[in-house]
């Protein structure tokens, strides 16, 4: 990246997080500017994030994708660490849903009755046991590649 790139798109950032703040605190009083904030947040990400794809993908560093084919990297490569990445932050973010639900859960019953903490924990560590496998999982997939 050269360095008008790089201006550009810390540029863009930072529009992208100033603006929408201050859409938010100086606009109209009314329900709906936190929709309108949210989508002038989202089209300057997209915008900054579309900024920098296209600063990435073009220009004198496409010269490393011809280097790392050269070097044996090919698209079943590429996919195993997709796939590794994919299964990792899919059970995470599914695992954060489930403990959500079954801590919630179990600190409700642990206030009516203390008993059941043993019980409860039990489910909230199941629950966390989908990232823990999701882990297992990647590094599986790593391994083979």
């Amino acid at each position: 990246m050269t360095i008008a790139t790089k201006i550009i798109f810390i540029a863009a950032l930072i529009l992208s997080i100033i603006i929408p703040f201050g859409y938010y605190l100086i606009g109209e009083k009314n329900k709906k500017r936190y929709k309108r904030t949210i989508g002038i947040n989202a089209f300057f990400f997209f915008g900054a994030f579309a900024i920098a794809s296209v600063a990435m993908l073009a220009g004198p560093d496409s010269v490393h994708a011809a280097t790392a084919a050269a070097n044996g990297a090919t698209l079943a490569t590429g996919m195993g660490y997709l796939a590794a990445a994919l299964v990792t932050g899919l059970s995470c973010i599914g695992g954060g849903i489930a403990v959500a639900s079954a801590a919630s859960a179990a600190l409700g019953a642990i206030s009516e009755d203390s008993s059941v903490l043993g019980k409860s924990l039990i489910f909230v560590g199941l629950a966390e046991g989908v990232c823990l496998y999701g882990l297992i999982i990647s590094f599986m997939i790593l391994g083979n590649l």
